[in-house]
């Protein structure tokens, strides 16, 4: 039987289900996460986590984006053999409509999404303003509709990606042992690992993709394991990596904790008898992807989840445990002050910057011309943040990546009077040797938590740089801004000790378990 799927409703469908996965997670991985949580024995990993799923509520209620990195699209499209098409214009392909309904989600006026993809990457790197074109993949399959998934990767995810040719004897559990610290914690743990074993060095690549559209069903693997039912290969494989990885001590943004991964996914595909080709894509704290089908009978839009999903959980600023700091009187002395792991909530005037601003800073200190902003006794932070609507200030604003300003750390210590920086997960020996020479700190906000961390920003301001939107310098005032000191003046890392301290707990842990077992035996 014969499907018509109309241009239209393709294209509506996308910028729906785009729009859906921008401010609701998937169901699945908030109920993993919600079982992380209440096992969590380490203080800041269960902070960092009970910010996330604040965030994740606050996200579905507010309908906006729960991550400020609102991602590269891909769009992946069962094509079945019966369907036809209709309502593409002359010269029009699938993939012009993936890139129109792209365009309508991230463009849509009552929750605007950030546009992060740039034109020719290896030179001009210019931003198409409207988030296309995404990255589209087709099938042809029996059948007569069309099976559609879509998601949306953030950078600090994606870019930790990892690919390898292993010897056929290799061990593919001891490769992911391997890697999986040296992605270090930007990806944004607690995630999910996809994994591709075969093929070749592009499929492997593909296969761990797709494996991230699975459904999480790790607690269920670990319910049969427990009633001693007999596992799969892949199964058993999977649960080995999921309690292997959890052992490392990385835990919730690298802060050292019981919980790195919620699950763990594997496809393989046959290989070449001299090849195992393997990749390794992590899905962050901010996952997201959708599935629906078309079947000719008009548009679809998915159902919202019951916000009964989510724990009884709000973050509120711990005054407590927590340091108040008024960054505009902010002093060296006080800076020089803070030990790693201590919480600090911010108020006060913070400046932003990224990899662009702090680019044309670099431009302007070779040339011997005066800074548009004085950085003197200042913090900065490390955001691209959403554009905002209705009353907003700013759209959500949640931290980048850290090890991207790595490079031009010595730099604006050494030169502008900066003396503090904000971001997420860790810090590089870079940048780390130059807080400890300067005498600086880092402070960690939680990746995965960008709308909460937008309702601490009271006013914001383009201060230079304008024309490179997202990129510009802003000032923010905050107010009770939640950040963890992640490296301080003496160049202690919590993304070190944090994790190194964890690792030898679930050891110790796990020895005294295993004794314990064989005592009963």
């Amino acid at each position: 039987m014969t499907t018509t799927i109309r241009y239209d409703d393709l294209v509506e469908s996308i910028a729906a289900a785009l729009q859906y996965i921008s401010y609701y997670h998937p169901k699945d991985y908030i109920e993993h996460l919600v079982r992380a949580w209440e096992r969590e024995e380490s203080p800041a990993a269960r902070d960092a986590m009970t910010q996330i799923l604040t965030n994740s509520k606050m996200s579905a209620m507010g309908h906006r984006p729960i991550c400020q990195d609102t991602g590269i699209v891909n769009v992946f499209l069962k094509i079945g053999m019966d369907v036809r098409f209709e309502g593409f214009a002359p010269g029009q392909s699938v993939e012009d409509a993936a890139n129109e309904g792209t365009r309508r989600a991230y463009t849509f006026e009552d929750n605007t999404l950030r546009a992060s993809i740039v034109a020719d990457p290896l030179f001009a790197r210019k931003n198409t303003r409207d988030n296309t074109p995404a990255v589209t993949h087709i099938q042809l399959v029996p059948g007569s509709a069309v099976e559609v998934t879509v998601a949306a990767k953030g950078g600090g995810s994606e870019n930790k990606s990892k690919m390898a040719m292993l010897n056929p004897g290799d061990s593919l559990v001891d490769w992911v042992l391997k890697t999986v610290p040296l992605m270090g914690a930007g990806w944004c743990p607690p995630g999910m690992l996809g994994i591709g074993v075969g093929g070749t060095a592009e499929k492997a690549m593909l296969m761990a993709k797709e494996s991230l559209m699975e459904d999480l069903n790790m607690y269920e693997l670990q319910q049969r394991s427990a009633k001693g039912e007999k596992l799969n290969q892949i199964e058993e494989l999977r649960l080995e990596l999921y309690e292997k990885v959890n052992a490392l001590g990385i835990g919730a943004q690298g802060l050292g904790g019981l919980s790195t991964v919620l699950d763990v996914k594997i496809m393989l595909y046959p290989t070449h008898a001299a090849s195992k080709p393997v990749a390794m894509i992590p899905n962050c704290a901010a996952t997201r992807h959708a599935h629906f089908v078309l079947d000719g009978s008009g548009p679809v839009y998915l159902d919202p989840p019951s916000l009964d999903l989510w724990p009884k959980v709000d973050w509120a600023p711990n005054y407590a445990e927590s340091r108040r700091v008024d960054l505009n009187t902010l002093t060296r002395e006080e800076v020089a002050s803070w030990k790693s792991g201590e919480r600090i909530l911010l108020s006060g005037k913070m400046l932003t910057g990224r990899d662009a601003a702090h680019k044309r800073i670099q431009g302007l200190l070779a040339k011997g011309e005066k800074l548009p902003v004085d950085f003197t006794n200042r913090v900065i932070y490390y955001v691209g943040p959403v554009d905002p609507v209705r009353d907003e200030v700013v759209g959500p604003a949640g931290p980048t990546t850290s090890t991207r300003m790595d490079p031009f750390t010595e730099m604006m210590l050494a030169r502008t009077g900066l003396i503090a920086m904000i971001g997420k997960a860790d810090r590089g020996p870079e940048a780390i040797a130059a807080i400890e020479k300067h005498k600086s700190a880092y402070l960690m906000a939680v990746g995965g938590a960008a709308y909460l961390v937008s309702k601490a920003i009271k006013h914001a301001r383009i201060v230079a740089f304008e024309d490179l939107g997202m990129e510009a310098i802003y000032e923010f005032d905050v107010v009770d801004m939640p950040v963890t000191v992640a490296v301080d003046a003496s160049g202690t890392s919590q993304h070190i000790t944090g994790p190194a301290e964890w690792q030898k707990r679930i050891a110790a842990n796990m020895t005294r378990s295993y004794t314990a077992s064989k005592a009963v035996v």
